[in-house]
């Protein structure tokens, strides 16, 4: 017995042996292929490249043992207030026109001929800003507050002008009027029209331009010109077809959400809309109506509290209107008293555009009650409608798809083409 206990011993020590032999030597014959790989003879295609074209193969830098693990940095996730792009129908830009290049003042320099003359150039004009209505430009919100055009370059010798300065160009939706301290100075009504901003400073001129019989060796050179300067307000005519007006926290934004494409920010408490959003209605014969989500207005709008001015100056460029009352007030009949004296008091007859009535919230259930004593409080049509649940949001499209027909009409008949 103990006889067979040794064998077995022995017979594990020499396996063990054996296997500890064939590891080392596997690992000097990597590490010489390895140190093979820094070799100049070891190119790819030669004979030492083919003998250990298997080992190559046998290496992996991806795997997690071999290669370096790169951990990927999780990005902070951006809130839905900054993922919204807001709607932006007035800008106040300040453009500045490029300055024209200063000329040379040098004189011709050449062996044999000592009396070459002045060989000065000009410099080049600056570039100029154009303002140009493009259709597939639907915002104001890629122009910027500042545009600085090109300028010109400075002339050479040898009777080099200098380049002018490129002008720079601003592209605008069509229907955007430029103003001027208040006054209208162009109208940008048609695709591709352009209106010329500022103009470019001239270049000056070099030693050359001044040459004469009187003056054989001019070494006047006049610099160039300053580019124009202004400051205008680009507005649009038309925001949108239709506008979504009442007070903060009313639904507004939710119910943009629901009949359009648009996804402004939702949030329960007031004022989450701080910028106009615009979102697009499409109906089957393939028409389109534009619904603006007008931020909220308050008591005292129009004695400019708070953003009053600016919010009431989006409701202005609106065809219709929407009135969207809160049915969680305690009498919400009395918001829609207060609103159109916020717009009367704006703008006289502001309130009387074509409109309708839309009562919300009416998931709750208190909302029954109070939009029966609303349709006895008012005489125009109430469309009653839950932006939470989607409720009768129907008939409100169907309603909006009426308004916009007889807006299309009323154009019509004045020979006005619609915007």
């Amino acid at each position: 017995m103990l006889k067979g206990t040794t064998l077995m011993l022995l017979s594990r020590v020499k396996a063990v042996s054996a296997e500890v032999i064939y590891r080392c030597s596997l690992r000097q014959d990597i590490g010489k292929k390895a140190w093979s790989l820094f070799s100049p003879r070891c190119a790819p295609g030669s004979v030492l490249w083919r003998r250990n074209e298997g080992f190559f193969r046998e290496v992996c830098t991806s795997t997690t043992l071999h290669g370096k693990v790169r951990g990927n940095k999780r990005k902070n996730e951006l809130s839905e207030k900054k993922l919204t792009r807001h709607f932006v129908d007035c800008r106040r830009v300040k453009l500045v026109a490029g300055s024209g290049g200063k000329g040379a003042s040098s004189f011709h320099s050449e062996p044999r001929k000592e009396w070459g003359g002045p060989d000065g150039g000009n410099g080049g004009d600056g570039g100029s800003i154009i303002i140009k209505a493009n259709r597939f430009v639907k915002s104001l919100a890629q122009v910027v507050p500042v545009y600085k055009a090109e300028d010109g370059e400075s002339g050479g010798n040898k009777n080099c002008y200098g380049r002018n300065g490129n002008s720079t160009y601003i592209s605008v939706p069509v229907g955007t009027v430029v103003k001027e301290q208040g006054t209208t100075i162009m109208d940008l009504a048609e695709h591709g029209e352009e209106y010329l901003a500022v103009f470019g400073g001239a270049g000056g001129k070099g030693n050359r331009f001044f040459l004469s019989n009187e003056n054989r060796a001019p070494v006047m050179a006049t610099p160039g010109t300053a580019g124009q300067e202004r400051v205008l307000q680009l507005e649009l005519r038309t925001m949108a077809h239709a506008g979504l007006v009442g007070f903060p926290n009313a639904g507004k934004s939710s119910l943009l959400r629901v009949i359009s494409n648009a996804r402004p920010a939702v949030a329960a408490y007031p004022f989450t809309t701080l910028n106009p959003h615009v979102g697009i209605v499409e109906y089957r014969d393939h028409e389109q109506v534009a619904v603006a989500d007008i931020p909220g207005i308050i008591r005292g709008a129009h004695l400019n509290r708070g953003l009053g001015i600016s919010f009431l100056r989006h409701i202005e460029r609106c065809r219709f209107l929407l009135f969207v009352l809160d049915l969680s007030a305690a009498e919400p009949w009395t918001q829609l008293q207060h609103l159109c004296y916020e717009l009367d008091q704006y703008e006289p007859g502001l309130s009387q555009r074509p409109h309708a009535i839309v009562a919300n919230k009416m998931d709750l259930p208190e909302a029954r009650e109070k939009l029966e004593t609303l349709k006895s409080q008012v005489t125009q049509r109430v469309i009653p409608v839950s932006a939470l649940t989607g409720q009768n949001t129907e008939e409100l499209i169907l309603h909006l798809r009426e308004l916009y027909d007889g807006y299309l009409q009323d154009d019509g008949s004045e020979g006005v083409k619609p915007v």
